[in-house]
Protein backbone atom coordinates (compact mmCIF):
# COMPACT_ATOMS: atom_id res chain seq x y z
CA UNK A 1 0.00 0.00 0.00
CA UNK A 2 3.18 2.54 0.79
CA UNK A 3 3.41 5.60 2.42
CA UNK A 4 0.36 8.13 1.19
CA UNK A 5 0.54 11.90 0.65
CA UNK A 6 -1.76 13.26 4.11
CA UNK A 7 -4.82 14.86 3.22
CA UNK A 8 -8.51 14.98 4.63
CA UNK A 9 -10.70 13.22 2.77
CA UNK A 10 -14.30 14.49 1.75
CA UNK A 11 -16.88 12.24 2.76
CA UNK A 12 -18.58 12.16 -0.98
CA UNK A 13 -18.43 9.36 -3.79
CA UNK A 14 -15.33 9.19 -5.90
CA UNK A 15 -17.13 6.53 -8.99
CA UNK A 16 -15.54 3.71 -8.28
CA UNK A 17 -17.14 1.52 -10.90
CA UNK A 18 -18.33 -0.62 -8.67
CA UNK A 19 -21.95 -1.02 -7.16
CA UNK A 20 -24.36 -2.92 -4.36
CA UNK A 21 -24.00 -5.51 -6.29
CA UNK A 22 -20.55 -5.78 -6.82
CA UNK A 23 -18.80 -8.93 -5.46
CA UNK A 24 -15.41 -9.23 -3.59
CA UNK A 25 -14.33 -11.22 -6.70
CA UNK A 26 -15.16 -8.67 -9.07
CA UNK A 27 -13.35 -5.73 -7.19
CA UNK A 28 -9.77 -8.16 -7.30
CA UNK A 29 -9.86 -9.26 -10.71
CA UNK A 30 -6.81 -9.46 -12.33
CA UNK A 31 -5.55 -8.25 -9.21
CA UNK A 32 -1.98 -9.56 -8.03
CA UNK A 33 -1.63 -9.44 -4.35
CA UNK A 34 1.02 -11.87 -3.76
CA UNK A 35 3.46 -10.26 -1.21
CA UNK A 36 1.03 -8.76 0.80
CA UNK A 37 0.30 -10.26 4.35
CA UNK A 38 -3.85 -9.36 5.82
CA UNK A 39 -5.09 -9.99 9.00
CA UNK A 40 -8.92 -10.93 9.46
CA UNK A 41 -11.04 -11.22 12.45
CA UNK A 42 -14.11 -13.62 12.23
CA UNK A 43 -12.73 -14.62 8.85
CA UNK A 44 -14.02 -18.08 8.75
CA UNK A 45 -18.11 -17.16 8.65
CA UNK A 46 -20.30 -15.49 6.83
CA UNK A 47 -18.51 -12.14 4.74
CA UNK A 48 -15.38 -12.82 6.66
CA UNK A 49 -15.28 -16.30 5.08
CA UNK A 50 -15.56 -14.69 1.26
CA UNK A 51 -12.90 -11.93 2.55
CA UNK A 52 -10.55 -14.53 3.16
CA UNK A 53 -11.38 -16.19 0.17
CA UNK A 54 -11.04 -12.86 -2.03
CA UNK A 55 -7.79 -11.91 -0.98
CA UNK A 56 -6.10 -15.44 -0.83
CA UNK A 57 -7.57 -15.99 -4.48
CA UNK A 58 -5.37 -12.71 -5.00
CA UNK A 59 -2.11 -13.57 -3.91
CA UNK A 60 -2.41 -12.25 -0.22
CA UNK A 61 -0.66 -14.36 2.84
CA UNK A 62 -3.46 -14.19 5.42
CA UNK A 63 -3.88 -14.85 8.78
CA UNK A 64 -7.08 -15.25 10.96
CA UNK A 65 -7.22 -15.32 14.31
CA UNK A 66 -10.13 -16.99 15.96
CA UNK A 67 -11.78 -17.76 19.20
CA UNK A 68 -12.60 -21.32 18.07
CA UNK A 69 -9.39 -21.78 16.05
CA UNK A 70 -9.97 -25.90 15.32
CA UNK A 71 -13.55 -24.87 14.13
CA UNK A 72 -11.87 -22.09 11.73
CA UNK A 73 -9.43 -24.82 10.78
CA UNK A 74 -12.30 -26.90 9.84
CA UNK A 75 -14.26 -24.41 8.24
CA UNK A 76 -11.22 -22.94 5.98
CA UNK A 77 -10.12 -26.23 4.95
CA UNK A 78 -13.95 -27.20 3.80
CA UNK A 79 -13.71 -23.89 1.75
CA UNK A 80 -10.40 -24.73 -0.18
CA UNK A 81 -8.85 -22.44 1.95
CA UNK A 82 -6.70 -24.77 3.98
CA UNK A 83 -3.35 -22.41 3.17
CA UNK A 84 -4.94 -19.47 5.46
CA UNK A 85 -2.83 -19.00 9.00
CA UNK A 86 -5.00 -19.56 11.96
CA UNK A 87 -4.32 -18.44 15.74
CA UNK A 88 -6.15 -18.37 18.62
CA UNK A 89 -7.66 -14.81 19.54
CA UNK A 90 -10.89 -13.46 21.89
CA UNK A 91 -11.49 -10.23 21.23
CA UNK A 92 -13.68 -10.09 24.36
CA UNK A 93 -10.47 -11.19 26.63
CA UNK A 94 -7.05 -8.57 25.89
CA UNK A 95 -4.80 -11.17 27.28
CA UNK A 96 -5.90 -13.19 24.42
CA UNK A 97 -5.80 -10.23 21.92
CA UNK A 98 -2.38 -9.27 23.40
CA UNK A 99 -1.19 -12.63 23.31
CA UNK A 100 -1.74 -12.67 19.64
CA UNK A 101 -0.14 -9.54 18.66
CA UNK A 102 2.68 -10.34 20.71
CA UNK A 103 3.35 -13.67 18.45
CA UNK A 104 1.97 -12.28 14.98
CA UNK A 105 5.21 -9.43 16.13
CA UNK A 106 7.71 -12.17 16.78
CA UNK A 107 6.55 -13.84 13.15
CA UNK A 108 8.60 -11.58 11.38
CA UNK A 109 6.10 -11.01 8.82
CA UNK A 110 4.74 -7.59 7.23
CA UNK A 111 1.32 -6.19 7.29
CA UNK A 112 0.08 -4.79 4.33
CA UNK A 113 -4.01 -5.10 5.55
CA UNK A 114 -6.11 -5.70 8.72
CA UNK A 115 -9.64 -6.25 8.22
CA UNK A 116 -11.65 -5.61 12.17
CA UNK A 117 -14.51 -7.30 10.37
CA UNK A 118 -15.59 -10.01 13.47
CA UNK A 119 -18.68 -8.86 15.34
CA UNK A 120 -21.54 -9.48 17.67
CA UNK A 121 -24.98 -8.12 17.23
CA UNK A 122 -27.89 -7.27 19.42
CA UNK A 123 -27.17 -10.10 21.93
CA UNK A 124 -28.23 -10.73 25.43
CA UNK A 125 -26.88 -8.80 28.39
CA UNK A 126 -23.72 -10.02 28.39
CA UNK A 127 -20.56 -8.78 30.15
CA UNK A 128 -16.69 -9.64 29.68
CA UNK A 129 -13.84 -8.32 31.20
CA UNK A 130 -13.88 -6.16 34.01
CA UNK A 131 -17.93 -5.95 33.28
CA UNK A 132 -17.84 -4.72 30.03
CA UNK A 133 -20.78 -4.57 28.00
CA UNK A 134 -19.77 -7.29 25.49
CA UNK A 135 -21.14 -5.39 21.78
CA UNK A 136 -19.10 -2.68 22.79
CA UNK A 137 -15.86 -4.74 24.35
CA UNK A 138 -16.19 -7.13 21.04
CA UNK A 139 -16.51 -4.86 18.40
CA UNK A 140 -15.14 -2.01 19.58
CA UNK A 141 -12.59 -2.34 22.46
CA UNK A 142 -10.83 -5.46 21.40
CA UNK A 143 -10.32 -4.45 17.82
CA UNK A 144 -8.91 -0.73 19.70
CA UNK A 145 -6.67 -3.17 21.46
CA UNK A 146 -5.51 -4.93 18.79
CA UNK A 147 -4.30 -2.13 16.38
CA UNK A 148 -2.12 -0.49 19.05
CA UNK A 149 -0.83 -4.07 19.62
CA UNK A 150 -0.01 -4.25 16.06
CA UNK A 151 1.19 -0.52 15.72
CA UNK A 152 4.81 -1.21 14.94
CA UNK A 153 4.39 -4.16 12.17
CA UNK A 154 0.92 -1.43 11.00
CA UNK A 155 3.27 1.32 10.72
CA UNK A 156 6.31 -0.22 9.08
CA UNK A 157 4.27 -1.37 6.17
CA UNK A 158 2.11 1.98 6.18
CA UNK A 159 -1.03 -0.28 6.30
CA UNK A 160 -5.17 0.19 5.29
CA UNK A 161 -7.03 -0.74 8.14
CA UNK A 162 -10.83 -1.64 7.67
CA UNK A 163 -13.35 -1.28 10.98
CA UNK A 164 -16.39 -2.44 9.73
CA UNK A 165 -19.61 -0.61 10.96
CA UNK A 166 -22.71 -0.74 9.71
CA UNK A 167 -26.37 1.14 9.36
CA UNK A 168 -26.61 -0.03 12.87
CA UNK A 169 -24.88 3.22 13.56
CA UNK A 170 -27.95 5.10 12.82
CA UNK A 171 -29.77 3.68 15.89
CA UNK A 172 -27.24 5.38 18.39
CA UNK A 173 -24.33 7.07 18.91
CA UNK A 174 -22.19 6.95 22.19
CA UNK A 175 -23.23 6.66 25.29
CA UNK A 176 -20.48 8.65 27.03
CA UNK A 177 -22.04 9.12 29.81
CA UNK A 178 -22.89 5.11 30.30
CA UNK A 179 -20.88 3.36 27.69
CA UNK A 180 -21.24 -0.21 29.23
CA UNK A 181 -25.20 0.47 29.88
CA UNK A 182 -24.82 -0.12 33.87
CA UNK A 183 -28.78 1.98 34.28
CA UNK A 184 -30.16 -0.54 31.94
CA UNK A 185 -29.59 -2.57 28.75
CA UNK A 186 -31.23 -2.35 25.47
CA UNK A 187 -29.37 -4.33 22.86
CA UNK A 188 -29.96 -2.39 19.88
CA UNK A 189 -28.87 0.81 21.24
CA UNK A 190 -25.80 -1.14 22.30
CA UNK A 191 -25.41 -2.32 18.89
CA UNK A 192 -25.85 0.99 17.58
CA UNK A 193 -23.12 2.56 19.99
CA UNK A 194 -20.56 -0.19 18.59
CA UNK A 195 -21.38 0.35 15.21
CA UNK A 196 -20.76 4.08 15.41
CA UNK A 197 -17.39 3.12 17.81
CA UNK A 198 -16.40 1.18 14.61
CA UNK A 199 -16.91 4.31 12.69
CA UNK A 200 -15.04 6.72 14.70
CA UNK A 201 -12.20 4.46 15.09
CA UNK A 202 -11.79 4.46 11.82
CA UNK A 203 -11.45 8.66 11.70
CA UNK A 204 -9.50 8.86 14.68
CA UNK A 205 -6.89 5.97 13.52
CA UNK A 206 -6.72 7.94 9.92
CA UNK A 207 -5.49 10.84 11.84
CA UNK A 208 -3.16 9.77 14.04
CA UNK A 209 -1.81 7.10 11.40
CA UNK A 210 -1.21 9.76 9.02
CA UNK A 211 2.51 10.25 9.43
CA UNK A 212 2.98 6.82 9.52
CA UNK A 213 1.42 6.12 6.00
CA UNK A 214 -0.91 3.96 8.31
CA UNK A 215 -4.66 4.74 6.35
CA UNK A 216 -7.67 3.58 8.48
CA UNK A 217 -11.95 3.12 6.20
CA UNK A 218 -15.06 2.24 8.33
CA UNK A 219 -17.19 0.06 5.77
CA UNK A 220 -20.70 -0.63 5.87
CA UNK A 221 -21.23 -4.34 4.27
CA UNK A 222 -24.63 -4.12 3.77
CA UNK A 223 -27.41 -6.21 5.20
CA UNK A 224 -26.41 -9.32 5.05
CA UNK A 225 -27.70 -12.73 6.73
CA UNK A 226 -24.93 -14.52 8.17
CA UNK A 227 -24.39 -15.63 11.88
CA UNK A 228 -24.14 -12.33 12.62
CA UNK A 229 -27.73 -12.69 13.31
CA UNK A 230 -27.88 -15.62 15.45
CA UNK A 231 -29.46 -13.85 18.49
CA UNK A 232 -32.36 -12.79 16.85
CA UNK A 233 -35.51 -15.54 16.66
CA UNK A 234 -37.27 -15.40 13.22
CA UNK A 235 -40.19 -13.43 14.71
CA UNK A 236 -38.06 -10.11 15.15
CA UNK A 237 -36.38 -10.33 11.76
CA UNK A 238 -39.87 -10.91 10.12
CA UNK A 239 -41.38 -8.11 12.15
CA UNK A 240 -37.77 -5.77 10.78
CA UNK A 241 -39.13 -6.43 7.36
CA UNK A 242 -35.97 -8.30 6.88
CA UNK A 243 -37.84 -11.38 5.54
CA UNK A 244 -41.37 -12.59 5.10
CA UNK A 245 -42.99 -15.39 7.06
CA UNK A 246 -41.70 -17.79 5.05
CA UNK A 247 -37.88 -16.97 5.78
CA UNK A 248 -37.75 -15.34 1.90
CA UNK A 249 -34.72 -12.46 3.01
CA UNK A 250 -36.34 -9.20 1.17
CA UNK A 251 -35.22 -7.69 -1.93
CA UNK A 252 -32.02 -5.38 -1.20
CA UNK A 253 -30.01 -7.89 0.86
CA UNK A 254 -26.79 -9.03 -0.12
CA UNK A 255 -25.30 -11.87 -0.48
CA UNK A 256 -21.48 -13.05 1.78
CA UNK A 257 -20.07 -12.38 -1.44
CA UNK A 258 -21.46 -8.90 -2.14
CA UNK A 259 -20.47 -8.06 1.53
CA UNK A 260 -17.46 -8.48 1.64
CA UNK A 261 -17.26 -6.39 -1.59
CA UNK A 262 -16.10 -2.82 0.30
CA UNK A 263 -14.14 -4.48 2.92
CA UNK A 264 -12.10 -5.80 0.23
CA UNK A 265 -12.34 -2.48 -2.26
CA UNK A 266 -11.49 -0.37 1.22
CA UNK A 267 -8.16 -2.53 1.66
CA UNK A 268 -6.90 -2.70 -1.52
CA UNK A 269 -8.08 -0.13 -4.13
CA UNK A 270 -5.42 2.00 -5.70
CA UNK A 271 -8.15 4.72 -6.20
CA UNK A 272 -8.03 5.40 -2.65
CA UNK A 273 -4.57 5.91 -2.35
CA UNK A 274 -4.04 9.07 -0.02
CA UNK A 275 -7.23 9.35 1.09
CA UNK A 276 -8.90 7.90 4.59
CA UNK A 277 -11.43 8.68 7.80
CA UNK A 278 -13.95 7.93 5.65
CA UNK A 279 -17.36 5.78 5.75
CA UNK A 280 -17.74 3.92 3.02
CA UNK A 281 -20.46 1.82 1.52
CA UNK A 282 -21.61 -0.21 -2.14
CA UNK A 283 -18.08 -0.11 -3.29
CA UNK A 284 -17.55 3.84 -2.29
CA UNK A 285 -17.06 6.60 -0.34
CA UNK A 286 -20.50 7.22 0.96
CA UNK A 287 -22.43 10.65 1.26
CA UNK A 288 -24.03 11.99 4.36
CA UNK A 289 -27.32 11.27 5.03
CA UNK A 290 -29.98 12.88 3.87
CA UNK A 291 -32.43 13.28 6.20
CA UNK A 292 -35.34 14.41 3.68
CA UNK A 293 -34.60 10.81 2.11
CA UNK A 294 -37.20 7.51 2.47
CA UNK A 295 -33.69 5.68 2.67
CA UNK A 296 -32.43 8.34 5.43
CA UNK A 297 -32.71 4.74 7.68
CA UNK A 298 -30.71 2.79 5.16
CA UNK A 299 -27.76 4.77 3.62
CA UNK A 300 -25.37 7.45 3.98
CA UNK A 301 -23.33 8.32 7.34
CA UNK A 302 -24.81 10.25 10.08
CA UNK A 303 -22.74 13.11 11.12
CA UNK A 304 -22.44 11.72 14.58
CA UNK A 305 -20.43 8.58 13.15
CA UNK A 306 -17.95 10.75 11.65
CA UNK A 307 -17.23 13.83 13.87
CA UNK A 308 -14.03 14.19 14.58
CA UNK A 309 -14.40 15.27 18.18
CA UNK A 310 -16.47 12.09 18.91
CA UNK A 311 -13.81 10.12 17.46
CA UNK A 312 -10.63 12.10 19.52
CA UNK A 313 -13.08 11.66 22.74
CA UNK A 314 -13.81 7.70 22.02
CA UNK A 315 -10.06 7.49 21.75
CA UNK A 316 -8.93 8.84 24.97
CA UNK A 317 -11.79 6.88 27.09
CA UNK A 318 -10.74 3.53 24.84
CA UNK A 319 -6.87 4.14 25.87
CA UNK A 320 -8.06 4.65 29.23
CA UNK A 321 -10.08 1.92 29.50
CA UNK A 322 -7.98 -1.17 27.74
CA UNK A 323 -4.40 0.57 29.21
CA UNK A 324 -3.17 0.47 25.33
CA UNK A 325 -2.33 3.76 23.54
CA UNK A 326 0.20 3.34 20.78
CA UNK A 327 -0.55 6.54 19.06
CA UNK A 328 -0.71 8.69 22.33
Amino acid sequence: MGRQAQQRTPQEPIGSGFGHGTTAAQVLDGAELSGCDAIVTGGYSGLGLETVRALAGAGVRVTVPARRPDHARDVLAAAGLGSVDVHAMDLGDLGSVRDFARAYLGSGRRLDILINNAAIMACPETRVGPGWEAQFATNHLGHFTLVNQLWPVLADGGARVVALSSTGHKISGIHFDDLQFTSGYDKWQAYGQAKTANSLFAVELDKRGLDHGVRAFAVHPGGIMTELQRHLPREEMVAAGWMDEAGTVREGFKTPEQGAATSVWAATSQRLDGMGGVYCEDCDIARPTDASSPLARFAGVDAHAVDPDNAARLWDVSAELTGVNALG
